[in-house]
């Protein structure tokens, strides 16, 4: 019989493997946070997607391209901001005032800090290993903005 793997298993699998050696969260800037909390929520939203089942790659891309943009992004951290912990807040402001070079072409300046600060927070929640909380404040958050829409099988977009 097969075993079975759980989230845990494989993080703790791919840190060993990887080499990868604990650090101390508190050292990293929020735009380092960002950076990992970027790759982290698109995963999330394409695992989201492809869960639908199968449609053409363009129109999983769409589905998600909507969901990870900042004013979205936006959306999810103004519905969830009443809920975060002291802790997770202050993982939010820093990401949300920190100053990048760059800015998105399809975003304002407040959307786009605004979804900065989602990201530090979810890499700040990732790399804390707060997994469960992770997924709970996303997935909330997503239900709560109201950007969650029930697709067809063909992947379309219903109503």
């Amino acid at each position: 019989m097969e075993e079975s793997v759980t989230c845990s298993d494989f993080l703790e699998y791919y840190k060993k493997s990887m080499g990868l050696e604990p650090v101390d969260v508190r050292t990293y800037s929020p735009l380092v946070l960002a950076y990992i909390g970027d790759a982290v929520y698109e995963l999330m939203i394409r695992s989201k997607v492809i869960n639908h089942g199968s449609m053409q790659v363009n129109k999983m891309h769409k589905h998600s391209a909507a969901l990870v943009k900042a004013s979205a992004q936006a959306q999810l951290i103004k519905a969830l901001q009443e809920e975060l912990t002291e802790e997770e807040l202050a993982a939010y402001k820093r990401g949300r005032n920190a100053k990048s070079a760059t800015m998105a072409k399809h975003a304002t300046m407040i959307d786009y800090r605004m979804a900065t600060g989602l990201e530090a927070l979810v890499g700040w929640l990732f790399l804390t290993e707060q997994y469960a909380r992770l997924v709970e404040l996303v997935s909330r958050g997503l239900v709560k903005a109201g950007l969650l829409e029930p697709w067809d099988e063909k992947g379309e977009t219903e109503g």
